[in-house]
């Protein structure tokens, strides 16, 4: 390795995928690699992200299951959610995590810096202690951010990352936004207890998934109790207090408050975002309804982590939303800096940024230069019911070429029988000429675990004949994807 630069890699961000990068190039091909993290090892995925998020679904689901289990014999208690206890498991095992992150880097021999590094030139980073390290390589990793919308007053919301570290649960919020955030975080809310508003100002939820899908999971969620409201954005927001004709805080109001100040400190010691609210805000709608809430949550999209890290200054290009210009190898123009993850705005998935980490060092440590495949990308939105989906939808496939739609939609056996009237969705888009599967979107309990099998069919180009022949296994929702026979429609 090259002994003119203090490492041959240096790693930003302690992230899922830069992790992985600087352990392997380190572990496995013998490099000298440092990564410098100024916040929590695991990045968003782990700390603030895909992790903590999944457990708050599966506490959110519980609350389900004592009328369920009446229908099955069962005479389970059903009592108030305790915040205050599954935040301790959920911190405790962030915790953990955490600690793995860190033992992998140490147990690999990368040198690790807990704070901020910028890019002095393109072999040079400086850290925020002044001192500077040169690398043969430098890999960008820093993820993304969540946004608020530009609107005054809107710092008296919260965004996602603040979520994980509010000292107790509002009884009311409002949610502004339509993906797959907004979505699940509205499901997570409702299922705990909370009095959940969603505004959103597309025709629907979910943009950019298949139509009927979506346009489930959207009924589900009312049909669940959540108040959505589509074509409605926020027009105007301050503290209720604030208004001569609004409602004074009370007790639990200035509680309420004393939680959002607890995240803005928390933040302050570098474990969460800041939050402003001290009180019920009163919000204004663009269809002009007006309504108080303890709480309004803005899940309006995240940006790449690029800001003052000196990447235009040495010659990296920079998108419209600040993301990392990078070619099919993750490299910038820039020859010796490359990024990979979020910070890119290529596939926003934590699987994607670590397979991206991977290529980038059999790229450029392996000798054997490796482009990442982007195509065929199975996901999950864990909403309730849980969304999966793999390939195109309808709505692309239709626009490329004639296809063929089989789908169902049923009640599925274990809610039926407790009489609740919860559809699921199981679809397939096969190509008319090729009889190739080009898209599986599957709404019900646990797609994203069924998804996770039907996206190596359609990976690997499967024809509907070949799910066909397929045997099913009964008494199951996902046979379905091997029994539909006849095509709903052509399209």
């Amino acid at each position: 390795m090259a002994d003119e630069f203090d490492y041959d890699l240096f790693v930003i961000g302690g992230g899922s995928g830069g992790v992985r990068a600087a352990r392997v190039a380190a572990g496995e091909h013998g490099a000298k690699v440092a990564l410098a993290e100024d916040d929590r090892y695991g990045g968003t995925c782990v700390i603030r992200g895909c992790v903590p998020k999944k457990l708050m679904v599966f506490a959110s689901e519980y609350s389900s299951v004592p009328e369920e289990a009446a229908a099955y014999g069962w005479d389970l208690k059903a009592g108030p959610f305790d915040w205050h206890r599954f935040r301790s498991r959920l911190n405790d095992e962030l915790d953990r995590l955490e600690g793995v992150y860190k033992k992998l880097l140490d147990g690999s021999g990368v040198d690790r810096f807990d704070q901020r590094a910028v890019l002095k030139d393109a072999h040079t980073v400086e850290l925020a202690d002044g001192t500077t390290k040169t690398a043969k390589h430098i890999l960008v990793a820093t993820g993304g951010r969540p946004v608020r919308p530009d609107l005054p007053n809107a710092d008296l919301g919260i965004v996602s990352d603040d979520i994980f570290h509010l000292a107790q649960l509002p009884k009311s919020i409002l949610i502004i936004g339509g993906g797959y955030i907004a979505c699940e975080f509205a499901c997570i809310f409702n299922g705990l207890g909370v009095e959940v508003t969603q505004y959103y100002r597309g025709a629907q939820i979910l943009r950019g998934f298949d139509e009927e899908a979506r346009g489930l999971v959207a009924e589900s969620m009312r049909d669940n109790g959540i108040d959505l409201h589509v074509g409605s954005n926020i027009v105007e927001m301050t503290l209720a207090s604030e208004r001569e004709d609004g409602p004074q805080p009370t007790a639990s109001d200035a509680a309420m408050g004393a939680s959002v100040q607890q995240a803005e400190v928390l933040r302050e010691q570098g474990k969460g975002a800041s939050a402003g609210q001290s009180g019920p805000i009163w919000v204004k709608s663009t269809n002009g309804g007006e309504k108080v809430f303890d709480m309004v949550l803005f899940a309006t999209g995240r940006d790449p982590s690029t800001k003052d890290m000196g990447l235009e200054d040495i010659g990296v290009q920079l998108g419209r939303r600040g993301e990392i210009k990078v070619n099919d190898y993750s490299q910038t123009d820039v020859p010796s800096v490359y990024a990979i993850g979020d910070v890119t705005d290529r596939v926003n998935l934590t699987p994607v940024a670590i397979r991206e980490g991977m290529a980038f060092v059999e790229t450029v440590f392996g000798g054997n230069p490796t482009p990442v495949d982007h195509e065929l990308i199975p996901s999950a939105i864990f909403t309730q019911p849980e969304m999966g989906t793999v390939g195109m939808s309808e709505e692309d496939a239709r626009d490329q070429e004639e296809v063929e739609i089989y789908c169902t939609s049923f009640k599925p056996m274990q809610t039926a029988f407790a009489g609740k009237s919860n559809r699921v969705l199981m679809k397939l888009v096969v190509s008319k000429e090729t009889r190739v599967v080009l898209g599986c979107h599957i709404v019900a309990p646990h797609a994203g675990e069924l998804i996770q099998m039907a996206g190596i069919a359609v990976k690997n180009k499967l024809t509907k004949e070949q799910f066909d022949a397929t045997c099913a296994v009964h008494p199951t929702m996902s046979e379905e994807l091997v029994t539909m026979r006849n095509p709903m429609r052509t399209a």
